[in-house]
């Protein structure tokens, strides 16, 4: 059973769920009020301890060390020395484990780990080597601790279960911190997640994660705050099955998530050479949330996540009992979302029975010590069989790999017929063991998105990926890829002792923290490039939209696709032709030209025929226009923009191809819209979408000045060419507006927008054009 309350409760001693003060006082003699109570949250205290800012309503945060991956930190590096690097101030993890495969585009990928690494050397970080592990298995293994505080740059960074802080970003915050600014943020909410009770047997954590994503993801119960874990369920639980929990609340969309911590967690710090890093954590006698998750741990069954999103939730066994029904919903709403392609799901349904071609069991989520030994305890003397079904196992690190290898788990699965990868995170997002086209795929990673499985719909390759717990994965590849829940199965599992060895990091692993060697020379491949010149913000702008997507939700997948298209991350210009390829191919053309056009006014003073004409209508209808002062930009419309990835090109490559801004209803996440601030690009926000349309210009007289005062609405004109001909000028009223006729050929409306809040810096960051632009000028 999951609830979730409608309003905040109190927690008493850290067990008791109380909803009104009254309540609390039965029970302790008295009550705190709210807000004071509020003070009694483990997060509150972790926060409080990093905070730099006079007071807890705006946080200023400086974190305890940075992470990232081989995507995210050439751009990251190259940003920070653009604005003045000589050192990092704290300890930065690089580590290769997203592009650790070789590449089509030749070298590209092993030049940029020795980048990494000569950036290692001369600025003082730490490099992990490719295959060593994934992100957040080093991190969890080395750098994560009890009241610590780690940025990464990539969405799943979270070691809350270890009682860490940690939050996911776009490189622009990280690039914040190497310059030694803070991170600013306004205090957010806190929900009390409660577990009670026990998983039954076969249950693991990829159920309890992917049930708590589909309860709370749609209606956003905790988009943008933080998930606190607390209640009796907790002891019940390994540290491993916490981990493997915790990493998936990124796809409920909260900021962070914090665990209480108790003997295991200590355990944990013990067995990897830290017990310094380890503390009690837990709220105090009293403590008040606004919100909470119910969660009865007994009560979960094995579950699946159909495509195309973690929250897709249903148990196994009520897909298999409806599962006509719901493979036929899941197809149709599938294939409505790919556009252009379709995909086949219900050729997987064989009688009562669905069966799919591969599994695989990877990463931070599935590859953890405990989860792939399950799935070895599974398929000991069983045979996944020689038909189409394949199944794949990647441990998240070197130290996790020998262990299953010296006790024997590793035999078990290849005599299964498994087969044992390295170290890589690449099924996550379509870079390993993609399936052929047509095939269905299940996986215990962290994300089912669309083309995370490698599909290219544009040149007719599709397949699909659904998720669930390793458990399952090893029961139905045991089935021969006939899909079955491992509740369903009477399995002893072992669970046999982990065994650190310490020493697979010490030999392979550069720390340079506290060693920087600034003669040391950075070692540049062909394909890594500086940023080009951004133009600061004029104080009028014209932007033509070049993409209008009406999607509820549109993610960072598809502003900036994963998998090839990550060959050029280093490289801004190259990467960028690919934004929004994969959900609309014409994007980057249409802003490449209007790109020229503001790159000719301000060679020549140039006015293009389109704009110029815009202009002309505008003047017509008495709105004071000065061409040669107002930037002339691109934008995109997207109801909620930038859900899952926090990789700051979703919105750095709109920027290289001419973007001013981005017009939503919403933003799907904090990091996405402080991605397109740090990068110079204006975060409107429109209440009537219906006002805009694929080609349309908007006009934002003052939007400097508005901007630098935090304007709670912005007066702004759209300006649509009529199809006949005919004109109309500029009406208004509020909101939506009313136009009136003139012979310009354009209709013009009058409305409103906003940025909602912006701190004094990123108003300045908005205005300077781009972060690297702001510490030049600061």
């Amino acid at each position: 059973m999951i609830k979730l309350y409608d309003k905040g409760i109190y927690l008493v001693n850290g067990m008791d769920i109380c909803e009104t003060p009254e309540e609390v006082t039965a029970k302790t003699g008295s009550c705190p009020a709210a807000d004071e109570a509020a003070k009694g949250t483990i997060a509150y205290s972790i926060l409080k301890a990093h905070n730099k800012g006079e007071d807890m309503k705006h946080l200023k945060l400086r974190y305890d060390s940075l992470t990232s991956h081989d995507i995210t930190y050439v751009g990251i590096i190259q940003t920070a020395r653009a604005s003045g690097l000589t050192k990092f101030p704290i300890p930065y993890v690089m580590t290769n484990c997203h592009n650790s495969l070789c590449a089509v585009g030749g070298t590209i990928n092993e030049d940029d780990h020795k980048f990494a690494l000569s950036a290692a050397h001369k600025f003082g970080g730490i490099y992990v080597p490719a295959n060593m592990a994934n992100i957040h298995s080093y991190n969890r293994e080395a750098m994560a601790g009890c009241g610590k505080m780690i940025l990464g740059s990539d969405s799943h960074t979270r070691y809350g279960a270890l009682g860490c802080m940690a939050v996911g970003e776009g490189g622009g915050e990280l690039a914040k911190q190497l310059l030694e600014r803070t991170y600013d943020f306004d205090y957010p909410e806190t929900i009390a997640v409660y577990l009670t009770g026990s998983p039954k047997p076969g249950v693991g954590p990829h159920d309890v994660a992917l049930s708590i994503v589909g309860a709370v993801y749609k209606n956003g119960y905790v988009k943008n705050k933080i998930m606190e874990f607390v209640g009796p369920g907790i002891a019940n639980l390994p540290i491993e099955y916490r981990n493997a929990v915790d990493v998936m609340t990124t796809e409920t969309t909260c900021w962070s998530s914090i665990w209480a911590t108790d003997e295991e967690t200590k355990r944990y710090f013990e067995l990897h050479c830290r017990p310094d890093d380890y503390k009690e954590l837990k709220p105090a006698a009293v403590a008040h949330y606004d919100g909470c998750i119910y969660i009865d741990l007994s009560t979960i069954e094995c579950t699946i996540a159909l495509p195309m999103h973690p929250s897709n939730t249903f148990t196994i066994h009520e897909l298999l009992a409806n599962a006509a029904d719901i493979l036929h919903e899941a197809e149709v709403n599938m294939n409505k979302q790919i556009k252009g392609a379709s995909f086949d799901l219900m050729s997987k349904l064989r009688g009562k029975d669905i069966y799919v071609e591969q599994g695989e069991i990877a990463g931070c989520a599935g590859g953890t010590f405990d989860g792939i030994m399950a799935a070895a305890d599974i398929l000991r003397g069983k045979d996944c069989g020689n038909g189409a079904f394949t199944l794949s196992i990647y441990p998240g690190s070197m130290p996790a790999y020998a262990e299953l290898v010296k006790n024997g788990a590793v035999s078990d699965l290849i005599s299964a017929g498994a087969i044992m990868r390295e170290a890589f995170c690449g099924p996550c997002f379509g870079a390993g063991d993609c399936p052929a086209n047509g095939e269905f795929s299940i996986r215990h990673t962290t994300r089912n998105f669309p083309n995370r499985e490698g599909s290219k719909p544009g040149e007719g390759q599709l397949s699909a990926v659904a998720l669930m717990d390793s458990r399952s994965i090893a029961a139905t590849a045991a089935n021969g890829g006939r899909l079955m829940a491992a509740s369903d199965l009477d399995i002893e599992y072992t669970k046999p002792d982990y065994h650190y060895e310490s020493s697979i990091y010490e030999k392979r692993v550069y720390n340079g923290w506290g060693k920087a060697e600034p003669d040391f020379e950075l070692r540049f491949g062909p394909n890594i490039k500086d940023w080009p010149a951004m133009p600061s913000l004029s104080e009028d702008l014209l932007v033509k939209v070049c993409s209008y997507i009406t999607d509820p939700v549109t993610t960072t997948d598809e502003l900036i696709p994963s998998g090839e298209t990550s060959s050029y991350r280093s490289n801004p210009e190259r990467l960028s032709e690919f934004a929004l390829s994969k959900r609309d191919p014409e994007y980057a053309s249409r802003s490449k030209v209007v790109r020229q056009y503001d790159r000719d006014r301000i060679a020549s003073g140039a006015i293009a025929d389109e704009p110029a004409a815009v202009y002309e209508a505008l003047k017509a209808a008495g709105i004071a226009v000065d061409p040669a002062n107002t930037d002339i930009g691109s934008t995109i419309f997207a109801m909620s923009p930038g859900d899952g990835s926090a990789r700051e090109q979703a919105a750095s490559c709109q920027r290289v191809l001419g973007a001013s801004a981005n017009f939503a209803v919403g933003y799907a996440t904090k990091r996405y819209r402080s991605n397109c601030i740090n990068w110079g690009m204006v975060p409107f926000l429109i209440e009537k979408p219906e006002l805009l349309a694929l080609g349309d210009y908007v006009f934002i007289p003052g939007v400097k000045k508005a901007v630098m005062e935090n304007a709670d609405s912005i007066k702004a004109y759209i300006i649509k060419k009529n199809a006949d001909g005919s004109g109309a000028g500029a009406g208004s009223s509020a909101g939506a507006n009313k136009t009136s006729g003139s012979a310009s050929g354009y209709t013009i409306t009058e409305f409103t927008t906003s940025t909602g809040s912006l701190t004094p810096d990123e108003r300045q960051i908005i205005a300077d054009g781009c972060l690297i632009n702001y510490y030049k000028e600061h």
